[in-house]
């Protein structure tokens, strides 16, 4: 049986078990003469409205959000009729949905597309839960997730994973069944949820639609990605903690600024709206990222007790534009530009002082960009990437210092939009190999984006050239670390095909972070 439709009769199982068990406990109006009735309907109805899937995140001790959109034609703006829908809700202790903890209606509007979050307040920490939806006389899966530990309690452990660029045309999200099956805290996608060019021809499956420009166009193609089967058994696991990077709405966005140079500036904010709004509507966020216009605030502190603290940033919204033409090649003046901006002010004040208060033991940057300046060209020449940290040298200058200076405990960066495996040690001043190291960078591949990668990377050689660097791979998958007071271990899981199902899943290197001594180890 192909994986697709294993993952696909779980959730079928799930939704039976929801009916069947959990709705008379939940105090919803079901009988369970009615339920087989609804299970057999349901299976074979093509208006299911929760086609999409049901998702948690932004966890906090005593709170998480519920998620989900009801689109019973998922690819025609949801096929939902324009008026409000009662969704019904249920959190309870058990996988049955007998132990019902905490219950109610959330209203689903046109406006937002039908969407839902939840904000489930008062619950216990540190503990799982399971969730569910029910609306249109259908029940969804069921959806597991969790609160975090006391913020005060110092855990033992903590695991979580590191995902990024899924592109749908390119390969199928096998690395996320994989991940459905790992025992895994959070999950953190750092960006390229979907990809907004138009539909191509493809031999193994095609994006509908144009090149995205509308608020439709957004919703549709956030459908789309959500109908995968195995990036829905991902999110129904565990709590996801999201943020963007450009192609949630256009490639290389930086700030108010177009990379088409004849794009009107209006229409391009206006543009960014639609998709802000799509974004939201689609994800777990709580109602502090309600997008205002052609803004949205995503930067925002996930602590896991003492153990971890995770500043999520937005590497897009706030940024500067890139210098030297967005090219790869040898730094510019505008590289060393004093004015220029990755964070923006007001999220570089948040960040430092976050850090600054941070009581944790490991402080992780989960953003979307690599932080480490890799020279890309063999020899005196030097080519780097304008759209990362090491376009905005000052920035990252001032980054780095501040994580020295205000001895912030065990940094760690974790990033992804390159589409292959990183490990760097970062230091302030990256042209001295004796120069000390103050954090470390993990960056994960991508899920699908680039279609079948390598183990062995052509640019190896030349990349061997940065001192700082410790391994790179061209694999697919993701990165799935463990954390401990002591420790912090990445374990670069990767499958070799995404063309074709069934790939397995291969670790391909592991390196541990000691507590107090930045730098990994490869173990």
């Amino acid at each position: 049986m192909p994986q697709s439709d294993i993952v696909s009769r779980r959730l079928q199982v799930h939704r039976r078990a929801f009916l069947l068990s959990g709705l008379a406990a939940a105090g919803l109006p079901w009988r369970a003469t009615a339920a087989s009735t609804l299970v057999k309907r349901q299976l074979s109805a093509p208006a299911y409205p929760f086609a999409l899937g049901v998702a948690s995140g932004d966890p906090n001790a005593n709170s998480v959000v519920l998620w989900t959109r009801l689109a019973p034609k998922p690819l025609e703006g949801g096929g939902m009729p324009t008026q409000n829908v009662d969704v019904r809700w249920v959190v309870a202790k058990d996988e049955r949905l007998m132990q019902v903890v905490q219950q109610g209606v959330a209203v689903a509007t046109p406006e937002w597309a039908h969407s839902v979050h939840v904000e489930v307040n008062g619950l216990e920490p540190d503990r799982w839960y399971y969730y569910a939806f029910y609306a249109m006389g259908e029940a969804s899966p069921i959806g597991r997730t969790r609160t975090t530990p006391r913020p005060n309690f110092l855990p033992q452990k903590l695991r979580y994973a590191f995902a990024s660029c899924q592109h749908y045309e390119a390969g199928l999200f096998t690395a996320y069944e994989h991940m459905a099956r790992e025992e895994l805290d959070l999950v953190f996608h750092l960006g390229d949820y979907i990809y907004e060019a138009a539909g191509r021809e493809n031999p193994l499956r095609q994006h509908v639609g144009p090149l995205l420009e509308s608020l439709p166009d957004y919703r549709n193609r956030h459908a789309q990605y959500k109908t995968d089967p195995m990036l829905q058994a991902a999110h129904a696991r565990c709590p996801w903690v999201v943020t963007w990077d450009d192609h949630e709405f256009a490639n290389n966005c930086a700030g108010a600024i177009s990379e088409k140079l004849d794009e009107d500036p209006e229409q391009y904010l206006i543009r960014r709206a639609q998709a802000y709004r799509a974004y939201y509507e689609h994800m777990p966020l709580r109602t502090a990222s309600l997008p205002k216009g052609p803004n949205l605030k995503l930067y925002r502190n996930i602590t896991y007790g003492r153990l971890a603290q995770f500043a999520v940033l937005d590497t897009r919204q706030y940024r500067t534009d890139q210098p030297c033409g967005d090219r790869n090649g040898p730094p510019c003046e505008g590289v060393f530009d004093p004015q220029a901006t990755l964070l923006g002010s007001t999220q570089e004040a948040w960040l430092m002082d976050s850090l600054k208060r941070s009581p944790a033991r490991w402080n992780v940057l989960a953003q979307q960009i690599m932080v480490a300046p890799i020279d890309q060209k063999a020899g005196e020449e030097i080519a780097i990437s304008m759209d990362q940290w090491s376009g905005y040298a000052v920035p990252r200058t001032r980054l780095l210092s501040g994580l020295r200076d205000l001895k912030v405990s065990n940094p760690i960066s974790i990033a992804g939009d390159i589409h292959s495996n990183w490990v760097n040690d970062l230091k302030v001043d990256f042209a001295d190999p004796d120069s000390p190291t103050i954090a470390t960078e993990f960056v994960g591949t991508s899920i699908s984006s680039g279609g079948n990668g390598s183990q062995v990377d052509p640019n190896a050689p030349v990349y061997a050239e940065n001192p700082f660097l410790k391994f790179v791979n061209r694999e697919r998958g993701y990165v799935s670390c463990t954390v401990t007071p002591t420790e912090h271990r990445a374990d670069f899981q990767v499958v070799e095909e995404v063309r074709e199902p069934g790939a397995p899943l291969i670790t391909r290197a592991s390196y541990v972070v000691e507590h107090g001594k930045p730098g990994a180890q490869r173990v």
